[in-house]
């Protein structure tokens, strides 16, 4: 018996009007049919059309043409009767940060008309689903980014709704609150038969649902089970192990420069895993390895999403490809074995918070090193003080030779920032944006001139675009210019791929490779626990303290050894430092 369906669309149209006053279509032509009782995950890259989707399910937006009913009611015409049986969370989900906990669930439960009688069984359910409990009276803008967006998911669900939307609910979060929100997800599927339809760019998530629908540029590319479009990459996934004089991220951007050959190329593990294109000759892969061994391996979900988006129209190539950034590092800097950052026994307090505890590790010139950690675990605080934007507490803390505690400002104008969040002026243009901090940097005249004229020729940028019209792909660049402008020793890129599909965090570690071979140092904060593997070495923080610190293989074989992925390996170290907090505790 065939089920009932969610959503059903066919020759789906809405249009927008761009930065330059042309129209463009957002969602083309769309048919589809999303099964009663599934979850369904849509993926694609940035203006994919995705969120531009899920909107016109809510009724939020109207469709310029075709049809579209959710529910089995016709959403242009009765967009309210919809709104009365979804729950929608959307990317920048509402919280009042003000609000405690319950008074956001309170405040959701008003709005939703949720009866007062059925309010206590509902709340107390949530709360348990989340694990917060003991943090209802907490405000909103206290908790934690995994905190925050269980918060969202509860308050989405405060009413049982018969659709639930959620647009990449998980985005900004670490490894261990998006297996949390998963499990939610899960259980709540489980005992209420909700239909879920989610947006995300992970595909391991994907490969959780029952159904995957590929998106780009407003087009359905494929439709199936992850089994049924992992096949579309069977023939062609190959790994290969580089020397071990070798980082695998340099094999891996000999291999993702050859589009032509190479669908996809990614480090893991200390090798490389790639996808061969499908009409590429043999001996053509052959010499790219230049000797190194290739064998084939089993497919994955990601492997056929990365050959759907490559082998369609290729319109987004000039924003994905890479930079190739040549710096010239300082004269008389660092020697390629000696420490340019120095942390010994770094405390930073807020009050009687430790947020950082008796923290100490180096980082060589030249390093890629990664910090990591879950949401609230001291990273953040940690990045803020290397980059001299946060004094600390105690301890000793040097970086390209300066003394942070004595003198912050020489230090700053050695290194480039890259912020999480697009940071620059939205409404100067690319040029404008680069002499501005190349100024703030202490370049001027002549120099600051050749300096922005070569950096906008690097990142292929647009002189006269005005910063906040730009595409995502070329905002993320526009930073990455401007931190470099100065051509700085050091370079901290605070998760500077949060939020970005992965043909755009290719494209970005394509450019820190480079970055990396002419010597500049790169200190990195990610929630992507793939992109530890193009670190040289890796620290793990959580409850401020210090939980591994070693290349991926080491933090591997700490977090117990064998074929384990990044994630898994990070999930187990900060358990296993949470149980052993709790053990001496309890010893205590």
């Amino acid at each position: 018996m065939t089920s009932a369906l969610t959503v059903r669309s066919r020759n789906l149209r809405k249009s927008f009007i761009g930065a330059d006053g042309k129209a463009f279509d957002a969602v083309q032509d769309l048919c589809l049919d999303i099964r009663e009782g599934t979850i369904t995950a849509l993926v694609g890259p940035d203006g994919a059309g995705k969120t531009t989707l899920m909107r016109m399910m809510t009724g939020l937006l109207a469709p310029d043409g075709g049809t579209l009913d959710v529910l089995g009611i016709d959403v242009t015409r009765r967009p309210q009767a919809v709104q009365d049986r979804i729950s929608y969370m959307p990317q920048r989900f509402g919280l009042y940060e003000d609000l405690s906990v319950q008074e956001n669930l309170d405040l959701y439960a008003d709005l939703h008309g949720v009866p007062q009688d059925l309010r206590a069984e509902r709340f107390s359910r949530m709360l348990e689903m989340t694990d917060m409990a003991r943090f209802t009276g907490r405000p909103a803008g206290k908790l934690s980014g995994g905190m925050k967006q269980k918060l969202g998911l509860a308050c989405t669900l405060v009413r049982v709704p018969d659709l639930l939307l959620l647009d990449e609910p998980s985005v900004g979060v670490d490894p261990l609150s998006r297996r949390d929100l998963w499990e939610i997800i899960e259980q709540l599927i489980e005992a209420e038969g909700l239909s879920v339809i989610v947006s995300t760019a992970y595909m391991d998530e994907a490969g959780r649902c029952d159904e995957v629908l590929v998106m780009d540029h407003g087009r359905l590319l494929a439709q199936g089970t992850p089994g049924e479009l992992t096949k579309k990459a069977r023939g062609l996934t190959f790994v290969a192990a580089p020397p071990a004089n070798m980082p695998a991220r340099d094999l891996q951007a000999r291999l993702i420069d050859a589009p032509d050959r190479i669908i996809d190329a990614v480090p893991r593990g200390g090798a490389v895993r790639f996808i061969r294109a499908p009409d590429a000759e043999l001996q053509d892969m052959e010499v790219l390895l230049d000797g190194v061994e290739a064998e084939p391996r089993a497919e994955q979900l990601e492997d056929a999403f990365m050959l759907l988006l490559r082998q369609h129209d290729g319109v987004r190539e000039a924003e994905s490809k890479a930079p190739i950034v040549a710096i010239e590092p300082e004269p008389g800097g660092a020697e390629d074995d000696e420490a340019v950052i120095h942390v010994r026994d770094l405390v930073r307090r807020f009050g009687d918070f430790t947020a950082v505890a008796s923290t100490s590790f180096d980082v060589r010139r030249g390093e890629i090193f990664g910090l990591l950690g879950p949401n609230g675990a001291g990273k953040t605080t940690t990045f803020r003080m290397l980059c001299g934007l946060l004094p600390a507490t105690s301890g000793t803390l040097e970086v390209a030779g300066v003394n942070l505690r004595r003198a912050r400002a020489q230090a700053r104008r050695r290194i480039g920032y890259v912020a999480q969040k697009f940071s620059l002026y939205a409404n100067l243009t690319v040029r404008e944006n680069l002499e501005f901090f190349g100024g703030a940097y202490g370049l001027r005249g002549t120099i600051l001139r050749e300096r922005v004229k070569a950096i906008i020729g690097q990142f292929d940028l647009d002189p006269a675009a005005v910063g906040g019209e730009l595409p995502h792909g070329y905002k993320q660049r526009l930073a990455m210019a401007a931190g470099l402008v100065h051509e700085p020793e050091i370079l901290f890129l605070d998760e500077p791929t949060s939020g970005i599909d992965p043909l755009a965090r290719r494209s970005f570690w394509r450019t820190i490779t480079a970055l990396s071979q002419a010597g500049v140092t790169v200190v990195v904060t990610t929630h992507f626990m793939e992109e530890a593997e193009y670190c040289d070495r890796i620290a793990i923080q959580d409850a401020g303290r210090m939980l591994a610190l070693g290349t991926p293989q080491q933090v591997r074989e700490q977090a117990g050894g064998g074929d384990i992925d990044m994630d898994a390996a990070f999930i187990a170290i900060v358990e296993q430092g949470r149980a052993a907090d709790h053990d001496s505790k309890v010893a205590a």
